[in-house]
């Protein structure tokens, strides 16, 4: 496997750090043997945990007034790779890829995978881009694609879906993402349960495409760009889809896609409830869909996500498998620090959330004793387990402190020089 830091730095970089961490991480041992918890069973749990990285992800994003591009941006799908090979290899937490067509297109996918193999890389869902139009299209989408009135800009639009299965099928992805930025922005503009009815007619050609063995994901968003209606607004629209298309088709929840304060984690429990949750898309959001980094604003919400799904784990056993991507736009960070700081914080809330002590809190929930099962919550999430990351990322050959490890690498300064700015070349494909 080739990795794209030298791996003597990485180890330098452990060895320097490592009396702290063994002090660390047997201080934190100590604590949790007082609980009747193995601090080695954690850890172990600890590296069974994988998010996907977006394409995407690794170039800089844009606001909706402007764009500001970053050093050494990925100017082509096999740069991207180059970025989220980094990122796994100092995390150990990011093993798969997320290919969004066609800003990712390759010329040969083969080559393509091969290249991913290389670096420790797979590719987990692919993702369908009928939101914007694109070089040479002979429809526009301006009007909606998968609900559009035309005929020919819907029959457009299922074609290209279909084409990412069969992109997805040669990369080894086994899901296909949907979202649609369809719907009105005034009243009257659309025939509200005539665009749901157009949009499941699209949605059955598309399934009817789908392998056996793989899952299309329905993506739902409040607002943007339809900001009256859009057609799949929320989790409600998307489960009757789900339900209506088939055992192939589930939802997927972006943390970003609610109105503020909702309650996520219940969205989560319902979703796991009824068979129905295929995946996520982590990040954080303070107003709208923001897509912040993951933690950066309430890392308790995720905490209490990832809770909703150690019990659904618990309740369903081994065939419960959510898929889990990062899915951020990075406009004032380094990419790369940003999305490896997220990994880390998702992996964060996945062991906080083994830490429940669920026998306790049944308990607790039973005689209605309100405040102590609350306080069991809080104490799994006040738990820091950061030794316990830093010591899964190092027994499996990554970074104690990812970020000053990378930082001490000067990647980001071997790219900048490899890979000149363009003007008007966004890394990411958006804006």
């Amino acid at each position: 496997m080739t990795t794209v830091i030298d791996a003597a730095l990485v180890a330098e970089h452990n060895a320097k750090l490592a009396s702290d961490l063994k002090a660390d991480y047997e201080a934190l041992g100590g604590m949790l043997a007082r609980r009747g918890v193995d601090i080695e069973e954690l850890t172990s749990l600890a590296q069974t945990f994988a998010v996907a990285v977006p394409s995407w992800g690794v170039g800089t994003g844009g606001t909706r007034f402007a764009r500001f591009p970053g050093r050494g941006e990925p100017r082509n799908v096999f740069e991207k790779l180059d970025d989220c090979g980094v990122i796994n290899q100092l995390t150990k937490a990011t093993p798969t890829v997320s290919l969004h067509f066609p800003w990712d297109r390759p010329s040969d996918a083969r080559e393509l995978r091969e290249a991913a193999s290389a670096l420790g890389l797979g590719f987990d869902a692919v993702n369908s881009n009928t939101f914007q139009d694109q070089a040479g299209q002979e429809q526009t989408y301006k009007f909606g694609s998968l609900t559009a009135n035309s005929r020919e800009v819907r029959a457009q639009a299922i074609a290209h879906n279909i084409d990412c299965i069969e992109l997805g099928k040669s990369l080894g992805s086994q899901s296909l993402t949907v979202w649609v930025g369809d719907g009105a922005n005034f009243p009257g503009q659309s025939n509200l349960r005539g665009a749901l009815e157009r949009y499941l007619e699209s949605m059955r050609e598309i399934y009817a495409a789908l392998p056996d063995d793989w899952t299309v994901m329905i993506e739902h968003k409040l607002f943007e760009p339809a900001f009256y209606a859009t057609t799949i607004a929320d989790w409600g629209t998307s489960f009757a889809c789900a339900q209506a298309l088939g055992p192939k088709a589930k939802c997927l929840v972006d943390l970003g896609h609610h109105a503020p304060n909702t309650n996520i984690e219940m969205i989560v429990a319902r979703l796991a409830q009824f068979g129905k949750l295929g995946g996520f898309h982590f990040n954080d959001s303070k107003y709208g869909d923001d897509d912040l980094d993951s933690g950066s604003i309430n890392p308790f919400q995720l905490f209490l996500v990832f809770n909703e799904l150690a019990d659904a784990a618990q309740r369903d056993g081994a065939g419960f498998k959510p898929s889990y991507m990062l899915d951020q736009s990075h406009n004032v960070t380094d990419p790369v620090e940003s999305l490896m700081s997220s990994a880390v914080e998702v992996q964060r809330a996945f062991v906080q959330a083994a830490l429940v002590d669920r026998a306790a809190l049944a308990g607790f929930q039973e005689s209605n004793d309100v405040l102590q099962a609350a306080q069991t919550l809080k104490q799994a999430y006040r738990t820091d387990v950061s030794a316990i990351l830093a010591m899964a990322r190092v027994r499996a050959g990554g970074a104690a402190d990812p970020v000053r490890c990378y930082r001490a690498s000067g990647y980001r300064d071997r790219v900048a020089a490899a890979r000149p700015p363009k003007a008007g070349a966004s890394g990411s494909g958006i804006v």
